[in-house]
């Protein structure tokens, strides 16, 4: 140990979306779970921040070696009138902040999965089978049951979590960047470069697109979308933490894709390690970290290993937002339509998050808009600017329709 990694922890209610507040978040080490490291109550938000966390050297993660280059804490939760959660395995990296998103049962509710969560290995450290190969742009049978004519950016994707044939493996409705963002903290290290990340982030969520443009499991008449298989698809791991700047990364990207000229659906950009495994056909985790530390850019990376004729597309095709973005910021002295969209979005979610200020919806962008998105931007783990860009736009259309779906469902 002689680096320092910090943990934020949300907690939220199952039964409204709302977040809890008073609860206690107990933090140790998974090896030796009795020595509390520090103990933390949530504030309105939900929210708890541990800081200067011990990890191992940060050259552990950052060129490959043998020993475990991340500190696994376990956090046990603790709230009043809700069951207790353990997770073991939280992974704490060196210079990274860690976010672990927690939901919490009331007592009265049935869990779908045990109180204690156990997170396994990284897929970098531990020891995953390699991805059978396929071809990079699949083959799409017209008789079948194939519904999109153009690359959409789905709210939802079911997760199979196992191998396709196994029946007994459970099924998950996982938000599509959820989704993308575990398997980007499940593959990679956040250490690494943002170029690197960004481009490991491109072939995963290419990927993804692939799955699911093709209807690739539901044409073989299984009811998912992708599998949580390394062998099969990528590895997508319950409960795991992510890391705010894959976070970030992944919402400032969710809408784009991998591309060859001619060529309709998304590519199925495959991948390995490039330590254990080798794949001449597709992009090398470590290599492309190395080419990161050069100075590549996340395009030049991926033409590396995808070949010059590689692109980023970009579909403006997003499900389950009510307003697509404007294609322009929202900043201070801003009066439009627009304006009072996120005003009245802003104010819904402020239901639910008493620490978001609420606004008069008159569609000028006035000092108190700017402070109801600068908070909102704080609890979300978004860049504090006061200003509503693609991402920010995304992210309270996002919470705004989980806050509202939640509470129309409790009406019946």
């Amino acid at each position: 140990m002689s680096d320092f990694g910090d943990l934020s922890v949300s907690l939220t209610s199952i039964m409204n979306g709302s977040p809890i507040k008073n609860a206690t978040v107990t933090l140790s080490y998974t090896g030796d779970p009795t020595e509390i490291i520090d103990e933390k109550k949530s504030d309105e938000s939900g929210q708890i921040d541990f800081q200067h966390i011990e990890t191992p050297p940060l050259s552990y993660s950052t060129s490959p070696q043998d020993a475990m280059p991340y500190s696994e804490c376990t956090l046990t939760v603790r709230a009043p009138g809700f069951k207790d959660v353990i997770i073991s395995g939280t992974e704490i990296l060196p210079d990274t902040t860690a976010t672990q998103a927690i939901t919490l049962y009331t007592q009265d509710e049935s869990a779908p999965e045990d109180s204690v969560i156990s997170i396994p290995d990284h897929t970098l450290y531990g020891d995953y089978p390699p991805k059978i190969p396929e071809d990079e742009v699949q083959p799409i049978d017209e008789t079948g049951e194939i519904v999109l004519n153009r690359v959409v950016i789905p709210e939802y994707i079911v997760v199979h979590d196992g191998v396709p044939s196994d029946p007994t493996a459970a099924d998950y409705y996982i938000r599509y960047k959820d989704y993308i963002k575990n398997v980007v903290s499940s593959e990679i290290y956040a250490t690494w470069t943002p170029a690197t990340i960004r481009a490991n982030a491109l072939a995963i969520m290419s990927f993804t697109l692939n799955r699911v443009y093709t209807e690739f499991y539901r044409n073989q008449g299984y009811s998912f979308t992708i599998t949580s298989s390394t062998a099969y698809d990528q590895k997508w791991i319950y409960g795991r933490n992510t890391y705010q700047n894959i976070n970030q990364i992944v919402d400032e990207l969710f809408t784009n894709y991998l591309s060859r000229p001619g060529i309709k659906q998304p590519l199925l950009t495959q991948y390995c390690d490039g330590r254990y495994t080798s794949c001449p056909y597709a992009l090398s985790q470590w290599g492309s970290q190395s080419l990161g530390e050069q100075g590549y850019s996340a395009v030049e990376i991926l033409r590396y290993y995808y070949g010059s004729d590689i692109y980023i597309n970009q579909t403006d095709q997003v499900s389950g937002v009510p307003y697509s973005y404007p294609n322009y910021n929202l900043t201070l002295g801003s009066r439009n339509d627009n304006v009072a969209i996120i005003q009245e979005q802003l104010n819904r979610i402020a239901k639910n998050y008493p620490a978001v200020p609420t606004v008069a919806v008159d569609g000028i962008y006035g000092p108190k808009t700017e402070a109801a998105v600068k908070k909102f931007q704080s609890i979300f783990g978004l860049p504090v600017t006061g200003v509503v860009d693609y991402t920010t736009w995304y992210k309270i259309s996002e919470i705004y329709v989980g806050v509202t779906r939640i509470a129309e469902l409790l009406r019946y």
